[in-house]
């Protein structure tokens, strides 16, 4: 008999059949037993992590309209317009000063990546990240979220982690805590 040839019984498709049946019923078993993780959502809110990146939150008060979160974003998903305001002089004698006033900011979602770039260059801190995430639209034009809108989400953003015990001062404090230089004496 050659190694090609083999008896009736002994099938190479039979030898292999039954302990892979077996070892796949015995699988589906240990899987009956475990309990399910599953979360039903709509019914179950998930657990976050504290600091989950859900959509971008505006602190309409902080944003002096410089633009560099729009010019920043790779997206080009945000839409910012302006207008600038005459203020009165503050003392007699003064000048009159110019501010940039807020008159739309909106971010269209459903082109974002939520890459983070517009939160991390905006030197005044008016955009934070909410962990907020359900915001669904029917209609893909509804996700063009404006101020008011971004505005709502401000109140769910975390506060801030508390800074390391151990770790050294901000610059600001550490200078502000400096002892005050003295002038030189002068040589006679």
């Amino acid at each position: 008999m050659t190694d090609h040839q083999h008896s009736p019984g002994d099938s190479p498709k039979t030898n292999g059949f039954i302990p892979g049946l077996i070892k796949g019923l015995a699988t589906t078993a240990r899987t009956l037993a475990t309990p399910s993780h599953t979360a039903e959502y709509p019914d179950v809110q998930p657990h976050l992590p504290p600091r989950t990146r859900g959509v971008i939150a505006l602190l309409e008060e902080n944003c002096t309209s410089c633009m560099l979160c729009a010019r920043e974003c790779p997206d080009w998903c945000i839409y910012i317009d302006s207008h600038k305001e005459t203020l009165p002089a503050t003392t007699e004698g003064g000048r009159e000063r110019q501010r940039n006033v807020l008159d739309r900011f909106a971010i269209d979602f459903s082109l974002c990546m939520y890459c983070g770039i517009c939160i991390e260059v905006c030197p005044f801190d008016a955009l934070h990240w909410s962990p907020e995430f359900e915001y669904a639209e029917l209609n893909i034009l509804d996700l063009l979220h404006e101020k008011d809108r971004l505005g709502e989400w401000m109140p769910t953003v975390p506060a801030p982690s508390a800074l390391d015990p151990r770790s050294a001062d901000p610059q600001e404090v550490a200078a502000a805590n400096k002892p005050p230089r003295t002038a030189p004496e002068r040589r006679q």
